[in-house]
């Protein structure tokens, strides 16, 4: 087996991990059971989005490590709204829309009080906040005790694979507080 084989297993084996570990974050907080709502079109539209996150955020890893991570769910609320409000005309929103006033820096603020339309002081917001911090944080935690080279293609990628798994949990969190559920349904077999 190649070295990229093992390198690419790894990052699955990896991503699978973080996956399991933040669903369980946030079934242990909202009651989803372990079943996220998702869209494959807002899944779909990290593709894009995600180039010009990563050229925000991995400047940040150093100094503000749960910010990089954190606002990729913010992107992801943003982006599941849309989805949900009108995804024909809003599903090619450019990137910087999601931005405040001061840019990347206040996007999870742009994200809550101008897409979501969310009141800056309402227990809502103290509570997306607030699980937004516990998933930046276990995901640092996780990714930090990988033992990965610093500043490696493998940190690199599996930094990604953690921003991925964050944008789709985001998206998630903004599904279930529009209404969204994900149920397991038994049919029967023909």
């Amino acid at each position: 087996m190649s070295l990229q084989n093992d390198i690419s297993e790894y990052l699955n084996s990896f991503e699978d991990k973080v996956n399991d570990e933040l669903v369980k974050l946030c079934s242990s907080y909202i009651s989803i059971d372990g079943i996220l709502p998702s869209s494959q079109d807002v899944e779909q539209r990290w593709a894009t989005l995600a180039p010009e996150y990563m050229a925000d955020a991995v400047p940040l890893i150093g100094e503000y490590p749960m910010v990089s991570i954190a606002w990729a769910g913010y992107l992801g609320m943003g982006v599941a709204h849309d989805w949900d409000e009108d995804w024909e005309m809003l599903s090619d929103r450019p990137y910087k829309k999601y931005y405040g006033e001061q840019g990347f820096d206040d996007l999870d603020e742009n994200v809550m009080y101008s897409i979501l339309k969310l009141s800056p002081d309402s227990q809502e917001v103290a509570d997306i906040e607030a699980m937004m911090q516990r998933l930046s944080q276990k995901a640092l935690t996780i990714l930090r005790h990988e033992n990965i080279e610093p500043q490696s293609r493998t940190a690199f990628y599996a930094y990604s694979r953690v921003l991925g798994i964050m944008f789709r949990l985001g998206a998630s969190m903004e599904l279930l507080r529009l209404g969204y559920v994900c149920q397991k349904v038994n049919l029967p077999l023909c």
